[in-house]
C-alpha cells in the first residue's frame, strides 16, 4: 500500500497524541510542527504498523521514527535500577558509525524527560566500557551490524524481548556486504515485531529485503524515490583531473564559501587531497575509514563546530549526517553508485535551507554522469567555468585529452603537482615526444662487421695481443691419481 503524497503542511506535533514528555523535549529542540515525512510515517507507527518510508535526505526521519517508538514504550518505563527490568525492546540498525553516534544523541535528548534508557554500540573503540552499559540495561539501542554481533556472542546484548526494529539507511548497509550480518541478527529477533525501513533511495535489493522481513508494510513517501532536493542547486563542471585543486580552490573564493563537504572515491585520494588543500592555507580536515574511530569523531565534531571549512571524506560521510548550516558540498570525484549522489548532494539543504551541490567531471566519468541522469531524471547541464586570468582549463566536456608539462595553457607548473601520484605523472611524462638522439653513431648507415679470425686452438700459437691481462693462466697441478691407460 502506497500513501499519496502529503505536501509540507504545519501539523503541530500535539496533534498526532505523543505525552507532554516527549512534547517538552521536542520543543526543547527548536520544533513545532512536523516535516512531510513525520506527518506520515508518525500516526502509522503509533497504530502498530510497519512502515517503509522515503524522503529526501535532510527531512526528519529520524524523528519519524524515534518519536513514536519512545511514545509506545512509555508504559515500559519504570525507576527500578535491576537490569531485568530494562531489556533491550527498541533496535536501531545503521551502516556507518557517525550516523549510530548521531541518532543515539537524539534518542537521548527527546527521552530525556522519560525514564527510558539508551545505548549506541559500534567498533573502532575499546568494546568493554559498551559491555559495562549493556550489563546495566538499556529499553533503546542503536548499533552497527557487526559490532552488535560481537556483542551478542559475548551475551552482553540480549534481544529475546525486542519489539521494534529500526533499518537506517538499509541500502548502504547492503552496499557495503552487511545483508549476511543483517539477517544473522533479525533471526535472533522475535517474529512478533514492528519493523520499519527508512532510506532516501529504495534500491530493488531493498524492495526484496522488505518483503522477507517486513509484514505488509506501508510505503509512505512524501517524495519521488531517489530525487534530490528542489532547494538545493547543482552545478556539473567539465574538469581536467588535474585541475580539480585549482578549480575547488577559486570557487570556495569566488562564493566565499565557509564551509563545506569535498567527497572523494578512495581513502587514499581523501588523504592526499586534505593535505594538500591544508598546504593551500585552507582549513582542512580528512574523514575516511583509515582513521581511527577516535580521530573520525574529532574532526566531525571539529567541522560541526566550525574549527575547519573544508571536511574532505569518502562516502562513509554521505549517509545520514545532520550538520546544519552547510552551504555547500563538492564532488572532488564523481561517485561510483549514483544513489551515492543523492546521500552526498543531501549533507546540504537540509530542513528547507537552500544548498549548492558542484561536481567536478572528467573525461573519464562519462558512464557515471549517464547513471546519475537515469537516477534522478534530469539531463546534467554543465556549468562555465574560466579560470581568473588565464586560459579556460584544460580537457574538454568527455575529453581527457593531457598536454605535456611546461605547455603554456594555463596548467599548474611542476612545482605545482607534487602531491599527484607517480602514475600520474608518469602519464603526463609519457605524453610528450621522445627527444632526438644526438649521438652521431645513430645517425651512420649500417655497415656489417668483419668476422674475427678464428681463435687458435693452440695456445702457443696465440700471440700476446690476442691474450688479455686479466687473463690467468692455468696452474698446473699434479694428479692425486693417473688415468687409466
Amino acid at each position: 500500500m502506497t500513501e499519496p503524497l502529503i505536501p509540507p503542511l504545519n501539523i503541530p506535533f500535539s496533534s498526532v497524541g505523543l505525552s507532554d514528555t516527549i512534547l517538552r523535549a521536542v520543543a526543547e529542540k527548536g520544533y513545532t510542527t512536523m516535516s512531510p515525512i513525520q506527518a506520515a510515517a508518525i500516526p502509522h507507527v503509533l497504530a502498530g504498523r510497519d512502515v517503509m518510508g522515503a524522503a529526501q535526505t535532510g527531512t526528519g526521519k529520524t524523528a519519524a521514527f524515534v518519536l513514536p517508538l519512545l511514545q509506545r514504550m512509555l508504559k515500559h518505563e519504570t525507576p527500578s535500577p535491576s537490569p531485568a527490568r530494562h531489556p533491550v525492546r527498541a533496535l536501531v540498525l545503521t551502516p556507518t558509525r557517525e550516523l549510530a553516534d548521531q541518532i543515539h544523541q537524539n534518542v537521548t535528548a527527546y527521552a530525556k524527560y522519560t525514564q527510558l534508557r539508551s545505548a549506541v554500540v559500534f567498533g573502532g573503540i575499546d568494546i568493554k566500557p559498551q559491555m559495562a552499559e549493556l550489563r546495566k540495561g538499556v529499553e533503546i539501542l542503536t548499533a552497527t551490524p557487526g559490532r552488535l554481533l560481537d556483542h551478542i556472542e559475548a551475551k552482553t546484548a540480549v534481544l529475546n524481548q525486542v519489539e521494534y526494529v529500526v533499518l537506517d539507511e538499509a541500502d548502504r548497509m547492503l552496499d557495503i556486504g552487511f545483508l549476511p550480518d543483517l539477517q544473522r541478527i533479525l533471526n535472533y529477533l522475535p517474529k512478533q515485531r514492528i519493523t520499519l525501513l527508512f532510506s532516501a533511495t529504495f534500491s530493488p535489493e531493498i524492495k526484496r529485503l522488505s518483503a522477507s522481513y517486513l509484514q505488509n508494510p506501508i510505503l509512505v513517501e512524501v517524495a519521488r524515490p531517489n530525487e534530490t532536493a528542489a532547494n538545493v542547486e547543482q552545478l556539473f563542471f567539465s574538469v581536467h583531473e588535474d585541475d580539480k585543486r585549482r578549480v575547488l580552490r577559486q570557487l570556495v573564493r569566488e562564493r566565499g564559501i565557509t564551509q563545506a563537504f569535498v567527497f572523494c572515491n578512495s581513502k587514499l585520494g581523501c588523504a592526499r587531497l586534505a593535505r594538500s588543500l591544508e598546504r593551500d592555507g585552507l582549513r582542512t580536515t580528512a574523514l575516511h575509514g583509515d582513521k581511527s574511530q577516535d580521530e573520525r569523531l574529532k574532526a566531525l565534531e571539529a567541522f560541526k563546530k566550525g574549527e575547519v571549512d573544508l571536511l574532505v571524506a569518502t562516502d562513509v560521510a554521505a549517509r545520514g549526517l545532520d550538520i546544519k548550516d552547510v552551504p555547500a558540498v563538492f564532488n572532488y570525484d564523481i561517485p561510483y553508485n549514483a544513489e551515492d549522489y543523492v546521500h552526498r548532494i543531501g549533507r546540504t539543504g537540509r530542513a528547507g535551507a537552500s544548498g549548492l551541490a558542484m561536481s567536478f567531471v572528467d573525461g573519464d566519468d562519462k558512464r557515471l554522469i549517464s547513471d546519475i541522469e537515469k537516477l534522478i531524471k534530469k539531463k546534467v547541464e554543465f556549468a562555465e567555468f574560466q579560470f581568473e586570468n588565464e586560459q579556460p582549463p584544460r580537457g574538454s566536456h568527455f575529453n581527457s585529452g593531457r598536454r605535456a608539462w611546461g605547455d603554456d595553457d594555463g596548467g599548474p607548473r611542476r612545482e605545482e603537482r607534487r602531491d599527484e601520484r607517480p602514475s600520474e605523472r608518469r602519464s603526463s611524462y609519457a605524453s610528450r615526444p621522445a627527444p632526438k638522439p644526438v649521438d652521431p653513431f645513430f645517425d651512420r648507415p649500417y655497415e656489417p662487421s668483419t668476422p674475427e679470425p678464428a681463435a687458435p686452438t693452440n695456445t702457443a700459437d696465440m700471440g700476446t695481443s690476442r691474450v688479455s691481462a686479466n687473463i690467468k693462466t692455468k696452474k698446473k697441478v699434479a694428479a692425486l691419481f693417473k688415468s687409466g691407460e
